[in-house]
């Protein structure tokens, strides 16, 4: 927590009355602002287990005092008062304090007495605040600090604090958020004020005042005739204590996490509930409700009246658990789990079969502490089993890993390549799950480094493009992803980058095999920064925000209008070849962060990172039908993507035809919304007063990395006339000193072109440029070995008018045109000659010149001075024919976001 910064010169003497985490966190940060706590009042220990603020206190070496109660009759125990006065406080500060302290108590220090309430007083007095926030409907929660009374919540108002209340926030949800940081920050703010001089005490009013009184399990009912948005709040209103309840085949049954439906109602079988008109749903994500308006909620687990939890989606199944029988590694297990409920459960003699964990006085907490046989449990663990004998059933069984839903079955290829043994998936990835084409085709990848195949590859038909958008679109309406709160979003993202770096070995590895990468680069570029982006884009899962907009309208103007920015949908991205698990990572990453499902299809050429990909997103724990993988051709699967009904945007990346092609089917289909990252022609002018040795390293870099397939490439060279001879040369002479050779060799600089079609088109390239008349000065050929190999190339007094000073080589080809002497607007003419517009660059040591070049120059991205230097907070794309849309930075997410505009008048 970061206070002010401000040091406060006035500083207390403090008791501080009260109890748990929350009041140990105030008592932590009042002694950093260097206020004295010369006391802590709180309850005994609980099944010999000390409070929090009891811990922190004894740690400190602050007297701590253990008090049951502080009154009798109405009357304060005189030994109690003794041993509170002994302390000389300035002041009481009561966080979460739960017991009822006496008046002479409360009045008793110079300052008085300061109490946290989690409402905004006076609405929703009493002990069950939070709970009757939700309950009530509230669209504002937050707390007061107020002067403390007799207990009755009706003191003056110190300060107050309040949040916006999410639709489907739980108890939980709102403390973690912001009841519990922003509470704890708000204590410490009103201590100072207090010694300051400058607490103000504002009396409650009693208009809008409630009092609630605490909720008994016997009061929790669910009356059914009501919305469905009621019964909602409700539910989540009563979650976790005391559980709102209903009847259902006879027996009590509690409801936990209910979330508002708000998509189509997925298929399910009926589900008789005492009390409702309609029959609940048991779907297979939860059970769905209806309330008397006809529109829906869902929770997602149930528990019966012996204490066993399940989840909803299990109901019809539950009775048929199988009980497993254990082995002796296995009652191993049990007996050390037994010993760690003996710890934890010190008050129960004997842990039994029948022994309940939470009934016989544990506390989430204790989860935490039961990890064995290489597990680590977690809440709902527990909460679904537990009795002992059910929860060993359960560990047992998820030590077998019989409780997994379905596990993932991948059959990989696998080769011993690199010194490591890679696996690769070859298979469709739909719905979860590595499937064979619809209808068993495949097709051949080739390892372009010797011709050789790596493995058949399945082939995507229309039917499995459909059947992907099927399972993206279900995952988004119906599924856990569509609810999923953003930074849970945030959390798996973040999971899936420490995945990729996890792996980056092996996926480096898959990458130069299938695309002929060099190892190094594609360790540190195509992977590297396939890592950067996930973890850059979790980051703004949470961070994702609308504005309020004053409007103009007659007086009285009493309107609110603010903008949402919500997901799209199903999303369907193609990507390139040559940087296949780069380019997936810089489209994929922004759409799953703005909230979308996806289908994506790989380069037919270079499908094998992006399905291992897909294997480490089932990994992380994204859920089915979220992510979609579809290997296969442009013309068939990245067709049908681009005039799918049902896909809401197409993010594309590759040639300008085909981009032209994709734009217009999109706009027939449902006028989708379409981001192309096209084709270049990136121009590069190097002045005569730049640093040459570094314009030497960098144009070299500029042409030549990643053996020229690189998108922002630059095609075209422009050296001024007095240093051109001189650079042509220095090119030259640093071509001859780069290793052409095997991509898995550490010492290799210059790897095969991705495939046999592309690397004669570069030869091609390469015949057009000699017959038009241009100097073909180094290289131009095919290397006489195994696979796809091109020299580096270099043309010198290419002219405008030229094949290869119009169109993009995407090799390893450098095309120089000289100009003269100080014609700085006559090269920029000659460079923005062209219909593309993606990268450009300039090198020159006048910043003056450089900036005026900048700005003259139609490109989505000017380098002075570099090259090649993205990053994944920088937007990237281009202008004109290069394209529109961005990839990276926040303006990535815009392109996978919606806005909604909302006006009301109050």
């Amino acid at each position: 927590f970061v206070m002010s910064g401000v040091y406060f010169k006035n500083k207390l003497k403090l008791a501080l009355i009260g109890q748990s985490l929350f009041g140990q966190e105030v008592y932590s940060h009042l002694r950093k602002e260097g206020h004295r706590v010369v006391g802590v009042f709180t309850v005994p220990d609980k099944d010999g287990k000390a409070d929090p603020l009891a811990l922190a206190a004894e740690k400190d070496g602050t007297p701590v005092f253990k008090l049951p109660k502080w009154r009798v009759k109405g009357k304060t125990i005189k030994e109690v008062a003794e041993a509170y006065r002994s302390v000389g406080a300035d002041l009481n500060v009561l966080p979460f304090c739960t017991q009822f302290i006496p008046m002479d108590i409360i009045d008793s220090p110079k300052h008085g007495s300061i109490i946290y309430h989690p409402s905004i007083l006076p609405r929703h007095r009493g002990a069950s605040a939070i709970n009757w926030t939700l309950i009530m409907g509230d669209k504002k929660a937050g707390f007061s600090v107020f002067w403390a009374d007799d207990g009755l919540d009706t003191g003056p108002i110190l300060l107050q604090r309040s949040c916006d209340v999410e639709p489907n926030d739980t108890v939980d949800a709102l403390y973690n958020r912001f009841l519990f940081p922003e509470g704890i920050k708000a204590m410490v703010e009103a201590v100072q004020l207090i010694a300051d001089g400058k607490a103000p005490r504002i009396p409650q009013p009693e208009e809008g005042a409630t009092y609630e009184g605490i909720q008994k399990k016997e009061n929790a009912e669910i009356s059914w005739d009501q919305s469905a948005e009621v019964l909602h709040n409700w539910i989540r209103g009563h979650d976790k204590v005391p559980g709102a309840w209903t009847e259902i085949n006879g027996q009590m049954v509690t409801f936990y996490g209910s979330t508002l439906l708000n998509s189509s109602v997925p298929p399910g079988e009926p589900l008789e509930i005492k009390g409702a008109k309609k029959p609940g749903l048991v779907t297979k994500n939860g059970l769905v409700l209806f309330g008397n308006d006809g529109k829906a909620l869902m929770v997602r687990n149930l528990q019966f009246e012996d204490g066993k939890m399940i989840p909803a989606s299990q109901y019809f199944s539950a009775g048929e658990m199988s009980v497993v029988e254990l082995t002796a590694e296995e009652v191993k297990v049990a007996e050390t789990i037994k010993v760690i409920w003996a710890g934890i459960l010190s008050n129960v003699p004997i842990i039994e079969d029948s022994t309940d964990f939470f009934k016989s006085g544990a506390s989430s907490m204790d989860v935490a502490r039961q990890k064995c046989g290489g597990l680590q449990l977690q809440n709902e663990d527990i909460y679904m089993a537990t009795k002992f004998e059910d929860f060993i059933q359960k560990v047992v069984k998820k030590l077998r890993g019989e409780d997994q839903e379905a596990e993932l079955v991948v059959d990989y290829v696998s080769k011993e390549v690199n010194e490591m043994m890679v696996k690769m998936p070859y298979q469709c990835f739909i719905n979860g799950q590595f499937t064979d084409a619809d209808d068993g085709k495949t097709y051949d990848t080739i390892n372009p480094t010797d011709g050789s195949t790596i493995c058949k590859v399945s082939y995507a038909s229309l039917a499995d493009v459909d059947k992907a958008v099927a399972a993206a679109k279900d995952a988004f309406e119906n599924g856990e992803w569509g609810i999923m709160n953003a930074r849970e979003r945030g959390r798996l993202m973040y999971r899936l980058a420490d995945l990729l770096e996890e792996n980056q070995e092996e996926l480096a590895t898959i990458e130069a095999l299938d695309s002929g990468a060099v190892y190094t680069l594609a360790l540190k570029t195509h992977i590297g920064m396939s890592v950067q982006t996930f973890r850059y884009f979790a980051g703004w899962c949470d961070k994702i925000q609308g504005s309020t907009i004053p409007i103009n309208q007659a007086r009285p103007n009493r309107n609110l209008t603010f903008t949402k920015k919500e997901p799209l949908g199903v999303c369907a991205i193609i990507i390139p070849w040559n940087y296949p698990l780069m380019m997936l990572a810089w489209k994929s990453a922004a759409c799953l962060a703005a909230g979308n499902t996806l289908v994506l299809k790989p380069a037919q050429v270079t499908p094998l990172t992006a399905l291992k990909f897909a294997e480490l997103s089932v990994k992380a724990g994204f859920p089915k039908g979220v992510i979609n993988i579809i290997p296969g051709s442009g013309g068939i699967a990245g067709q049908r993507l681009s005039e799918h009904p049902d896909i809401r945007k197409l993010g594309f990346t590759g040639s300008t035809p085909i981009g032209k092609q994709i734009m217009k089917s999109c706009a027939v289909s449902n006028l989708k919304k379409v981001s192309l990252e096209l084709g270049g022609k990136s121009p590069l002018i190097i002045f005569n007063d730049c640093e040459l040795d570094k314009a030497v390293r960098m144009g070299m870099g500029a042409v030549f990395f990643n053996k020229g397939e690189n998108c922002i490439a630059a095609g075209r060279l422009f050296v001024e006339e007095s240093i051109h001879d001189e650079f042509v040369t220095r090119v030259v002479e640093e071509i001859k000193k780069m290793k052409i050779g095997d991509p898995l060799d550490r010492s290799t600089d210059h790897g095969p072109q991705n495939h046999k079609a592309h690397l004669e088109k570069l030869l091609q390239y390469c015949e057009t440029g000699v017959k038009e008349g241009a100097t073909l000065v180094y290289g131009g050929r095919q290397v006489q070995r195994p696979g796809f190999f091109m020299e580096p190339t270099v043309f010198t007094d290419v002219e405008d008018h030229m094949y290869l000073a119009k169109e993009e080589s995407f090799g390893p080809i450098m095309v120089i045109s000289k100009f003269q002497n100080g014609d700085i607007d006559g090269v920029l003419q000659r460079a923005n000659n062209t219909e593309y517009g993606l990268a450009s660059g300039v090198f020159t040591r006048d910043i003056n010149k450089a900036m005026y070049v900048s700005e003259k120059l139609e490109a989505g991205t000017v380098f002075i001075n570099t090259y090649n230097k993205t990053d994944v907070a920088a937007p990237f794309g281009g202008v004109k024919q290069s394209g529109f849309g961005k990839d990276l930075g926040e303006e990535a997410l815009n392109e996978y976001l919606k806005t909604k505009t909302v006006t009301l008048e109050y």
